[in-house]
Order: structure tokens, then sequence, then C-alpha cells
């Protein structure tokens, strides 16, 4: 017999092994938005958004001073960071843009938006929203067809600004 995770199953968080705490906390806080809930010692941190506990768990135990890993490792691809809707994902961006934060490239998947990035230690980011079910795009069969076409940035930002 085969088992399904529950639908109602969610990645709680992420926690990341980080070189610099402090650099760390400027990306994933002053940059991205979330807070700063708990300091564990002087080398760990837990941030959130909306108040839960921790969606991001940063820390230097085994790791300060590190180098990322090289091409040809095995490891995470990338964090994926869901927003609501597309102002506030085009929110986020514009701070980033304004920032000079380095965008390796941005993605319409049919089913979601995505911006992609590196944090400070190398880990990849993406940032995006979701289409509502309806929009999602299907075959003839009526099977799942996502797809990888661009992402207009320059209008996503814009739309942010009103």
């Amino acid at each position: 017999m085969t088992y399904s995770a529950p639908p109602e199953t969610r990645i709680g968080h992420i926690h990341l092994k980080v070189s610099d705490l402090d650099r760390a906390i400027a990306f994933y806080s002053g940059l991205l938005g979330f807070t700063v809930t708990q300091r564990y010692g002087p080398d760990a941190v837990f941030l959130s958004a909306g108040g839960y506990h921790h969606h991001i768990g940063l820390n230097t135990w085994q790791s300060k001073g590190g180098t990322p890993p090289g091409p040809g490792h095995t490891g995470l691809f990338h964090t994926a960071f869901l927003y609501p809707d597309r102002a506030s994902l085009g929110r986020v961006v514009k701070r980033l843009v304004e920032a000079g934060y380095p965008l390796d490239g941005a993605s319409d998947h049919g089913v979601s938006e995505a911006v992609y990035l590196r944090d400070p230690d190398g880990n990849g980011v993406e940032l995006y929203r979701d289409r509502s079910e309806a929009e999602w795009p299907r075959d003839a069969r009526g099977k799942l067809a996502m797809g990888n076409g661009p992402l207009d940035v320059r209008a996503l930002v814009a739309e942010a600004a009103t």
C-alpha cells in the first residue's frame, strides 16, 4: 500500500548553516523583512513572518567563516518563500532592486510567478506567488502543464508601486 502525506502537510521552517550570522540577519530580516523572534546564544537566531515561532533558523555552529559548497556538490537547491499575492511579491522584489541586490532570474511557471536570487552564503532563494488553481495551465487531457516562461520583473515592481 502506498502512503500519501496528508494534504494539509506543509514545510514548517528551514534551518541554514551560515558563515556570518549578522550578514545573514541583514539579508533575511533587513531585505526580505522577516522578524527576529529569538536569538539562541551568540551563534543562532530564529526569524518569522506574522508572529509564527520561526520560519527560518540560522546558525554558525559548524559553519562560522565557512565557504559555500562548490559546483558538483549535493545540497539545498533553493528555499522558496510563498507570498500571498502578486503585490506582496512585487514589494519584496522592489526592496531588493532598490538595494541593488543581484537577482539570478525570474520565471512565469504558469502556476506561479517566481524570482530567484542567492543569499549572502550562496544558498538559492525563490520568492514566489501562486496563481489560483483555476488559472493553472493544463494539457488537453487536463494534466498540469507547468512551464518556464519569462517574468517581467520591471512590470512586477511597477505594479507594487501603485
